[in-house]
């Protein structure tokens, strides 16, 4: 049901007019900032829209809470991965520095990972990440997170197709 006219497109539609300008000042004092408030405003209603199956809440407001949260969550995440990379960076000397539009680009794909891994249940992200940026192998893993090594197996195939996804798009 992609119509313009559709009952997802009409529910969406109502949900908007009754209750975004309540959600835009819930998101305003969740972000103490007016921009970032309409485009996680807006974020939310697309995210609705981009469904396929939507049913009419029983509790709106506490429905677009949900989403907006788990929006307003991703947008602190995302920023604290882009602090936690310009921190790395200015421990390098200014000659090895990427050029801005260098800079641009790793950004959005350190995102588009970001994205990807999120995907991933908390044990198979937390063993990734353990793997990839602390070092850690599968035994100390599979100890940390209470798994066997060859579950951590599994956990770092997951995140290594989520980032194959992430820089070259779906195997076809």
């Amino acid at each position: 049901m992609t119509s313009a006219h559709s009952p997802h497109a009409e529910l969406v539609g109502a949900l908007y007019r009754d209750h975004r300008t309540w959600l835009l000042a819930w998101l305003q004092r969740s972000t103490a900032c007016r921009q970032r408030a309409e485009d996680l405003s807006q974020d939310t209603f697309v995210r609705l829209l981009g469904r396929e199956r939507l049913d009419a809440p029983r509790e709106p407001r506490a429905f677009l809470v949900a989403v907006a949260k788990g929006l307003l969550f991703d947008h602190f995440r995302r920023a604290a991965l882009e602090q936690a990379y310009l921190a790395e960076l200015a421990l390098l000397p200014e000659a090895e520095h990427p050029s801005p539009e260098q800079q641009h680009l790793i950004l959005e794909d350190l995102k588009a990972i970001d994205r990807l891994l999120g995907k991933l249940s908390s044990k198979a992200r937390a063993a990734f990440l353990y793997n990839r940026l602390d070092g850690l192998g599968h035994a100390e893993i599979a100890e940390r997170l209470g798994v066997s090594v060859s579950r951590v197996r599994q956990y770092l195939a997951q995140g290594l197709r989520q980032c194959y996804v992430a820089l070259y798009g779906e195997p076809t």
